[in-house]
């Protein structure tokens, strides 16, 4: 059975809309703690440089950008655990 982040990004892989507390909860779970600078959610990733993830709302939702940002470094991570 799936989890919520496992739902979520499903979700963000079909290219649905995305509420920022869900993709708040993807972000806490693969990058832990984000450091809150005015309206940016700002993660620390293992790596130098891109892909950032830095993270903030559009209304109640996610940017769409920011988005295929989070999921370039989920990918990222994901690549280096089955090497």
């Amino acid at each position: 059975m799936p989890t919520d982040v496992e739902k979520i990004l499903e979700a963000m892989r079909a290219g649905q809309t995305i509420h920022f507390a869900d993709l708040r909860r993807v972000c806490d779970h693969y990058f832990g703690t984000p450091r809150i600078r005015g309206s940016h959610h700002i993660y620390r990733t293992p790596w130098p440089g891109d892909p950032r993830v830095n993270i903030q709302k559009d209304g109640n939702d996610a940017k769409r950008y920011q988005v295929r940002q989070v999921l370039a470094a989920i990918d990222r991570i994901e690549s280096h655990r089955t090497e």
